[in-house]
């Protein structure tokens, strides 16, 4: 089957292609950057396109013949849906690397549709949000009864330009989490905790992450928060967005900080992403106060979502799978994450 990585040449789509191309995989090398696509595929000896999300029938002619694609091209809330449809219309399974609530919500309002299309929409597949995924269906396995779900990671690893253009579009609007199955506001700088992901107690504070839509389709737990340390001058500066959040969100603003990050910007490289790995927790609650912990080591962030994102690309290349919207724990099993190189469960 052939598949495509669309935003090959964007920093994480790099990764993944070099990876591919080194697993001796051929993927069509896709993106709306020619210069930057053909130099690529060039070096690599691959196949490539250049198409741009914006016209319909350009996105048809571009997915003719490809029975898969992988969305590496941030911000996800651009790129995401009309490549969904394109997928949903050109019958291609559809994978990307969002962390964004939006689009793992969103994309289970499409699950008829690729039910009918005999296709995958599985939002998620890298380190946003897999690894706290798996997480989320271990505790739930182990705590059948659990109305609550928190999951939280600690890292300290570089922005790619992707990552850092996807936060500034959630800057000045409220956190997230999940009640009664039910997707609310939280202002950011509320619900604090103290929580050891694995290498000492930090203060944490919830964060709008994408596990607050997928861990609901993957274990139906009805309450979900997801949480990651913050010094007190991140604190400030998270309050201080709360306050001008009208500011940041005028789209002058948004194309002004957008050009700061292309211009100063530069993802970790591998000695960087080698020195950075993560710590992912996990914690589930019973309506009696009966709880489970997990804790695992892993990769950087970046590093994992190489590797979850192709294995789940050959799982799905080399194995049928039931069509629909499905969670990267759901079709992997909750012991994927122990599958990847580098990940380690803590005591």
């Amino acid at each position: 089957m052939q598949w495509m990585i669309y935003g090959a040449n964007g920093y994480t789509g790099e990764l993944i292609a070099r990876e591919a191309k080194r697993r001796g995989a051929a993927p069509v090398l896709a993106g709306r950057n020619g210069v930057s696509i053909a130099a690529l595929a060039t070096e690599l000896d691959l196949p490539s396109k250049v198409f741009s999300l914006d016209a319909p029938t350009d996105l048809a002619a571009a997915l003719d013949g490809t029975g898969l694609v992988l969305n590496c091209a941030g911000p996800f809330s651009k790129t995401a849906v009309p490549l969904m449809r394109a997928c949903l219309a050109a019958r291609a399974h559809y994978l990307d690397i969002t962390g964004e609530i939006e689009i793992l919500e969103g994309a289970h309002r499409f699950d008829a549709e690729a039910r009918a299309a005999g296709i995958i929409l599985c939002p998620g597949v890298g380190f946003d949000v897999a690894p706290t995924d798996c997480v989320a269906l271990m505790l739930k396995t182990a705590l059948p009864d659990a109305h609550e779900l928190a999951l939280g990671f600690e890292t300290a690893h570089k922005m790619s330009q992707g990552t850092a253009k996807t936060l500034i579009e959630s800057l000045g609007k409220s956190g997230k989490v999940r009640r009664d199955g039910k997707i609310a506001d939280l202002p950011i700088g509320q619900g604090f905790r103290q929580i050891d992901f694995g290498c000492g107690v930090r203060r944490a504070m919830p964060i709008p992450w994408g596990d607050v839509a997928s861990a609901y389709y993957t274990t139906g737990v009805p309450n979900i928060m997801v949480y990651t340390p913050i010094s007190p001058a991140r604190l400030a500066i998270a309050r201080l967005t709360n306050v001008f959040g009208f500011v940041i969100q005028r789209p002058r603003v948004q194309a002004w900080l957008a050009a700061r990050i292309e211009h100063n910007v530069v993802g970790p490289d591998a000695a960087a992403r080698e020195a950075s790995p993560t710590w992912i927790w996990g914690e589930a609650r019973t309506p009696g106060g009966q709880t489970r912990e997990v804790r695992f080591q892993c990769s950087n962030g970046y590093t994992f979502t190489v590797f979850s994102a192709l294995a789940i690309v050959e799982r799905l290349l080399a194995t049928e799978f039931p069509p629909g919207c499905w969670t990267p724990a759901a079709i992997m099993g909750q012991e994927f994450i122990l599958s990847l190189p580098g990940t380690t469960k803590i005591d």
